[in-house]
């Protein structure tokens, strides 16, 4: 059986055509022999977000962008997603725009809810979101950053301005000045510090001797204080308080004329009668003194005793009445 030309042309054209609209669809991201389920999700942007663009699942890629399109009375985006995938989605599901780095550009993430065992059907809309990407995170720790940063370079500007005008002609002159100073002491320090070795050095075995004196004191002095905590200080205290205290009351009973030498002490009479014998001793003792044959008289040829005359009060002798 022979195929006409005709035949064969027709055939040709058709494959050409099928051909044309499956590489057609390939280049949209759509494959006709692949059953893909559509969903779509609203944004307000989608900066960075084109056709053709992954959408994972866990970070397992299972579908891809398909349209982006534009409401005019709302400027809200649609985006139309093509999924092919057995897991279960629920119908919750959160739909999530994020950045996986640098290069590249925004993809979806599908976030489902396992609570939810509704699943999604084809043409539901998910749950829109949005997921801080790297150049995000970045962005928002180097905003206060550089907020800082040009805190401290304009801090850094006055300083530096500031310190050009204290460094006028007569500034540094006064810091070379203070400068070669400061060398200057620096130098009379070293050599200070070099005598003082020189002087430890010279009298090292005299101060050694220094030292192991105050070591002997000290092992003495700990000597002192063992056998001070070894004597009993307290029994001591406690004899030297009764004692006191026996000394207390004689003093007392003195005072109040107990006994014989208290009586003495506080017995006026006793003390008039010493008066009046030491005046009638110093009466007599100025008698013997100024007539001493009064009271010592010899005689070889027996004269007789003279009358006895009063003494005369001697001008020298003062007698306290």
């Amino acid at each position: 059986m022979k195929i006409s030309r005709e035949i064969k042309t027709a055939i040709l054209v058709i494959s050409a055509i099928l051909l044309f609209i499956w590489g057609y669809s390939f280049l949209k991201g759509r494959d006709l022999f692949i059953n893909y389920k559509t969903y779509y999700v609203e944004y307000k942007s989608v900066e960075g977000l084109t056709k053709s663009a992954p959408v994972t699942l866990n970070g397992l890629v299972i579908g891809k962008v398909s349209n982006i399109s534009i409401n005019y009375e709302t400027g809200v985006l649609l985006v139309e997603l093509q999924l092919k995938t057995d897991f279960p989605i629920s119908a919750t599901s959160r739909a999530s725009l994020y950045e996986p780095g640098f290069i590249g550009g925004k993809q979806i993430a599908i976030i489902p809810n396992y609570k939810d065992k509704t699943l999604a059907v084809d043409g539901q809309r998910f749950i829109s979101g949005v997921k801080l990407g790297l150049t995000d995170k970045v962005g928002d720790q180097l905003i206060p950053l550089q907020e800082k940063l040009e805190k401290v370079l304009g801090s850094t500007e006055k300083l530096i301005s500031g310190f050009n005008n204290v460094l006028d002609q007569k500034g540094q002159q006064d810091l070379k000045l203070t400068l070669a100073e400061l060398s200057k002491t620096i130098e009379q320090f070293h050599k200070a510090s070099k005598n003082v070795n020189s002087l430890l050095e010279e009298n090292r075995s005299q101060i050694k001797g220094v030292v192991t004196n105050f070591n002997k004191i000290g092992s003495n002095f700990s000597k002192i204080s063992d056998s001070l905590s070894k004597a009993d200080v307290g029994k001591t205290v406690r004899n030297l308080n009764r004692t006191l205290t026996r000394v207390d009351g004689i003093v007392s009973g003195l005072e109040s004329g107990e006994g014989s030498l208290g009586k003495l002490l506080n017995d006026e009479s006793f003390y008039q009668n010493i008066k009046t014998s030491t005046k009638e001793l110093e009466l007599l003792l100025q008698d013997i003194r100024l007539h001493p044959t009064r009271y010592i008289n010899i005689s070889v040829f027996g004269k007789k005793d003279k009358p006895y005359v009063g003494p005369v009060i001697d001008s020298t002798v003062i007698i306290n009445n």
